[in-house]
């Protein structure tokens, strides 16, 4: 009897283990359940409409980015010059529109240049096998430095009124803003494409076994060079999405912003390696960034508190991944 009990036992702790498996957002979920509650009582002003809807603006904006790193890791791939590129398209878009380009013009041509960015990215990253690490590390310092030399350090600002500039990200029920519809709507979209498609099934095959992928006829170097362009232009999507709330922007912005995505992104469960993911948990993980910034700021913690608060998270974030990955082979 008893052994039958213990192997019940065993069986249900297997099943439970496949579950969270299979729905690797689950962590990033309780995490940030946790997290609300333990803010609830020792942040000041947390539970209120306007502290909600900095989160939500905050975490949506860095969603909008870290929905493209998902897409790319899972594919197996890295890409570590997104805040470069985040802060040149919008310093495109800024420049263009303030000196009296149309803003949706400015827009397209800023998308248009992450596109390429992303391109080139991809391309070197397949065409001379170099990890997609070293080639994005290089990116974004050299991205980072054609910023900085053009601009000669100064910012960008649009002085004028713009119906387009609200349509990216202007207010909506209060506090909240736009960004929250955009990162909804792209988590949707992506999603979509990643569980019910073809192409999704492409992504995930690439990330989990790329001979395999190639002997089963997949275009494994295509479909990385589309993610490099995705994660690409979304960046710059929300680089622009950025400065439509501000008006305004300076040659640092992004700067670290590769970091807080690829957080984001295992925090939600998606694995360094590849092969698994799920743009829900990456919601659940930017909610949860999002969280900690605005928590630890309204409960009166030093600023610099924030990065090592994201570290100690990512660590655990990873351990829970690997071993929940080795405990259900």
């Amino acid at each position: 009897m008893e052994t039958k009990a213990h192997a019940a036992k065993e069986e249900q702790y297997l099943y439970f283990l496949n579950f969270l498996k299979k729905f690797p957002g689950l962590e990033a979920l309780a995490g940030l359940v946790v997290l609300f509650i333990v803010f609830s009582f020792t942040a000041t002003r947390f539970l209120t409409l306007e502290s909600l809807a900095g989160i939500v603006t905050v975490a949506s904006e860095l969603g909008i980015v870290a929905c493209g790193v998902t897409i790319l890791m899972i594919s197996g791939e890295v890409d570590l010059s997104v805040g470069s590129v985040f802060g040149f398209s919008a310093m495109i878009f800024a420049s263009l529109s303030s000196v009296g380009f149309y803003p949706f013009i400015g827009f397209l041509i800023a998308l248009l240049v992450a596109c390429i960015i992303g391109l080139g990215n991809g391309l070197i990253t397949v065409r001379f096998r170099i990890p997609s690490f070293i080639t994005t590390l290089g990116t974004m310092m050299l991205w980072r430095g054609v910023l900085l030399a053009w601009t000669g350090g100064f910012g960008a600002r649009y002085t004028g009124k713009s119906v387009f500039l609200n349509f990216l990200n202007g207010q909506f029920l209060g506090e909240f803003r736009a960004s929250a519809l955009w990162f909804i709507f792209l988590i949707a979209v992506f999603s979509f494409i990643l569980t019910k498609t073809p192409y999704g099934n492409f992504v995930y095959a690439t990330g989990g076994n790329r001979e395999a992928a190639r002997l089963l006829g997949i275009p494994v170097d295509r479909v990385k060079v589309i993610n490099f362009m995705i994660v690409a232009v979304l960046s710059g999507l929300a680089g622009c999405i950025q400065f439509a709330r501000f008006a305004s922007v300076d040659p640092l912005r992004g700067q670290g912003m590769e970091l807080e995505a690829i957080a984001a992104t295992v925090v939600g469960g998606t694995l360094m390696s590849g092969g698994q993911g799920s743009l829900i948990g990456t919601l659940f993980g930017v909610l949860l960034i999002g969280m900690v910034r605005s928590g630890l700021v309204m409960s009166g913690a030093p600023a610099y508190w924030y990065q090592a608060f994201i570290g100690v998270i990512l660590i655990v974030a990873v351990i829970i991944n690997t071993k929940l990955r080795e405990w259900t082979k």
